[in-house]
């Protein structure tokens, strides 16, 4: 069991609730579970294309996508980072004390083969323990 667990969560993905329910079986009483979306802002030649106006947009309507995921779950604090999704989720757990990751994986591409691209960046360099969820 844990007492600080880290839930990476893309909002885009339907593994939202089995991750949360995977972490409150591993949280020990009196724990803390904390769901964290990265919020990649446009990369490259598509950020000249954008104001701040619409960037900041889109973080607002994540907040708000994230707060609507975790709303069921009482004890769960919700987190925004911007970032590249790995290592934003791994910088965070390494800054706050995070025993245990409970991440998503996907059903798996052929570049994949067994977990998703950032679970399996997630497993190799986290510096705590991590759960994988896997969906088909």
């Amino acid at each position: 069991m844990y007492d600080k667990i880290l839930v990476p969560m893309a909002l885009d993905h339907g593994v939202s609730g089995t991750t949360l329910k995977a972490a409150a079986t591993l949280c020990n009483p009196g724990g803390q579970i904390t769901a964290l979306h990265v919020y990649e802002a446009p990369q490259g030649s598509v950020s000249a294309y954008l104001d701040e106006d619409a960037v900041r947009e889109g973080l607002d309507k994540a907040r708000q996508q994230l707060t609507k995921k975790t709303a069921d779950y009482g004890d769960v604090t919700a987190e925004i980072v911007k970032g590249r999704s790995y290592r934003a989720i791994v910088e965070y757990a390494e800054q706050n004390g995070t025993d245990c990751i409970v991440v998503g994986s996907h059903k798996p591409g052929l570049s994949d083969f067994f977990l998703g691209s950032t679970a399996a960046r997630v497993v190799r360099h986290a510096p705590c323990a991590v759960h994988v969820c896997r969906t088909l």
